[in-house]
């Protein structure tokens, strides 16, 4: 599942929250998976109509006090939410939106987006999950009408976070989907400079295809002549993945198109040090020069810089990656959310 949905199924989950609230949940999503997405829109037509009429009545029967939604910022996802959006305004209380992406700053030029933006916005309230991400939605909605709630995700019993690493040669690992905007380029370019430079290094890729195939991710490798040094290996999931984790000496999101990449704090939990760029929250997360390193998009010769410091130095990233482990702990555990959540609630009712 994608960010959104698992922090949506945590808050369906929580104890705490349902504790402290009476709740009533309407999955609003039309695809029964992620690989469904943009696919069988008739049947998504179907499921939509369903929705719709769930959601008016359950509005109708439970009179919220607050309506709460995961609103889609732009694109054909945001027209679907929007229409739910009106029916909450209309019969279910104060609204509150929760973004878990970004993008109504591009799409608030055209009139009829505008003219939208402007209904679903008027006197709604907005989570954020990160401040720097206020000017995407500032036009429409004051800062005073704006909460910030940073995610979290639930603690593993055993992550052997401060477990030594056995690795004859340091491995970085990237894991989310080939998708050109996560960086998958501009890090196959760092690990070229890498090899240009005789750092010995491993760099394993995991996660699905996605605008980037498999044939096209080894042709690049094979173009850059980095074939003994980079390898992908596929989606991993549940304990496979976290094996991933376990094995790897550093971790690598280079992303230019993420909110609050939630792949960020699984490494951090497992005690690594993360090198990503300063895109959406992840400043939240990773601090400079202490849990990891930030790099400025589409500079893969300085991703390089920051991936050689830390294969050079192994007591530098067992440093790091404690100091990442501790941060996770403190701020970014599902318990801390989930207060964080709550306490937003609270003060919105």
């Amino acid at each position: 599942m994608h960010g959104a949905a698992m922090v949506g199924k945590h808050i369906h989950d929580s104890a705490q929250i349902n504790h402290r609230f009476q709740c009533r949940y309407i999955d609003l999503g039309t695809s029964s998976s992620v690989d469904e997405s943009g696919k069988k829109p008739l049947k998504k037509v179907g499921r939509y109509c369903k929705i719709m009429a769930t959601s008016i009545k359950q509005l109708l029967s439970f009179n919220p006090n607050i309506t709460y939604l995961t609103l889609t910022a732009q694109g054909m996802g945001f027209y679907k939410d929007a229409i739910i959006a009106l029916w909450a305004k209309i019969l279910g209380g104060q609204t509150v939106y929760h973004f878990h992406n970004k993008g109504v700053k591009t799409k608030q030029h055209r009139w009829f987006d505008n003219l939208l933006y402007r209904i679903i916005f008027k006197n709604a309230k907005v989570i954020l999950l990160s401040p720097s991400l206020y000017e995407d939605v500032q036009k429409y909605v004051k800062e005073e009408d704006v909460y910030y709630c940073e995610n979290g995700i639930p603690e593993l019993p055993e992550t052997n976070a401060s477990k030594e690493k056995n690795n004859e040669t340091v491995e970085i690992l990237f894991l989310s989907n080939l998708i050109e905007t996560k960086g998958v380029y501009d890090l196959l370019e760092a690990c070229a400079h890498l090899k240009d430079r005789d750092i010995p290094f491993d760099c394993i890729f995991v996660g699905k295809e996605g605008d980037i195939s498999e044939m096209e991710f080894n042709k690049t490798v094979h173009e850059k002549g980095i074939e003994n040094f980079v390898t992908y290996v596929g989606p991993k999931y549940g304990e496979e993945k976290y094996e991933a984790f376990r094995s790897a000496d550093i971790f690598v999101l280079y992303s230019y198109l993420d909110c609050f990449p939630l792949v960020v704090l699984e490494a951090m939990q497992f005690g690594l040090p993360v090198v990503a760029s300063p895109e959406g929250g992840i400043p939240d997360m990773v601090t400079e020069g202490k849990t990891g390193y930030l790099v400025p998009h589409h500079a893969p010769e300085k991703l390089a810089d920051s991936l050689q410091t830390l294969i050079e130095n192994k007591n530098l990233r067992k440093k790091l990656g404690e100091k990442g482990r501790e941060r996770f702990s403190e701020k970014f555990t599902m318990n801390a959310f989930e207060n964080r959540f709550a306490d937003i609630m609270d003060r919105i009712d």
